[in-house]
């Protein structure tokens, strides 16, 4: 609010000065992130107002002050904030915030996605290695999200790759697992729904994540949370696709028993996760590639749906362990 002072007849009326705001745009291909920064400074949001019109200001006495003006010198000098303003507006953006904001977005946007999978387990120890492909399908809507993952062949280190149907069913309680090897089924509790709020679920990607080194599909709050995220170089054949994070497991990690690091990659056009690779706590690395996603292209719900083949054994249901 302004401060007007009557004196001999004449009315003078004082205006603070509005508080300055930067914007920093974040480039974006698909969606809107904006990072506004409130700083202290001196433009005004008015029509005309300029230092060379300012009014002077009084003193306790009501008497006016010969020019008391703040000029940016004296911004700098003489206000703390206004001097961690002036700082914060030229250090230049953190290339790793504008990149997980970005994420994040786009993961906020996924209703539908798919893809085809390709899941490399490498023991460095026993110098072996086993190779599965497949496919993805995600649903989410604001009731459920659904997950299914098929593998369909499998390859052991310099073996012909031969046909391994394996299929596995996230619903935000219940994994099924469909090993059409053995034709068994089995379903495996992994939360209590009674403990769920109101119109609460858990999305099937973070069920997921606590079997497969998968992440970065529901958001990068949790990301920061168990991660040290750096920036690495890409590869000359990467630059011009991908983006390149290197993401150490902290301490404190609810991931600190299962893996030491994950080299992540993000599609620059889909602005998804693309590549994983991870270094478990027992030395064995997986290697995740998604290939050929699609975003939000309609998926019929009888594709989340188990079916049993016929010979199978009846499902063997695995409560929640207590």
């Amino acid at each position: 609010m302004g401060l007007t002072i009557v004196r001999g007849g004449t009315l003078i009326l004082f205006m603070p000065r509005a508080a300055r705001i930067v914007v920093s745009d974040v480039p974006y291909h698909v969606t809107r992130t904006v990072i506004v920064f409130f700083c202290l400074g001196g433009l005004c949001f008015g029509q005309g107002c300029s230092d060379s019109t300012s009014s002077p200001q009084a003193d306790s006495t009501g008497s006016p002050q010969a020019d008391s003006t703040l000029r940016p010198s004296s911004v700098r000098t003489g206000s703390p904030q206004a001097v961690k303003a002036a700082e914060n507006e030229k250090a230049p953006a953190d290339p790793v915030d504008e990149i997980l904001v970005r994420l994040n977005d786009r993961a906020g946007e996924i209703q539908t996605y798919q893809c085809a999978l390709e899941h490399l387990s490498r023991q460095p120890l026993f110098d072996s290695q086993t190779l599965r492909t497949g496919r993805m399908w995600y649903l989410r809507d604001k009731k459920q999200s659904l997950l299914r993952v098929d593998f369909n062949t499998l390859k052991q280190d310099d073996e012909p790759e031969e046909k391994y149907k394996e299929q596995f069913f996230f619903d935000g309680i219940w994994l099924t697992r469909v090993d059409h090897q053995l034709k068994e089924v089995k379903k495996h509790q992994l939360i209590d729904p009674n403990k769920l709020k109101e119109n609460e679920s858990i999305d099937a990607f973070d069920l997921l994540s606590e079997h497969l080194p998968i992440v970065g599909f529901t958001g990068t709050d949790k990301l920061r949370k168990e991660f040290i995220i750096s920036l690495s170089d890409a590869n000359a054949a990467e630059a011009n696709d991908l983006i390149r994070l290197h993401m150490e497991v902290k301490p404190d990690s609810a991931y600190k028993d299962d893996w030491v690091w994950i080299d992540f990659w993000i599609d620059k056009k889909l602005y998804l996760p693309a590549r994983m690779i991870t270094l478990t706590t027992e030395e064995d690395v997986y290697e995740i590639s998604f290939l050929k996603a699609s975003l939000n292209e309609a998926i019929e719900a009888k594709v989340f749906e188990v079916q049993i083949p016929e010979g199978f054994a009846q499902p063997e249901v695995i409560p929640l362990k207590k």
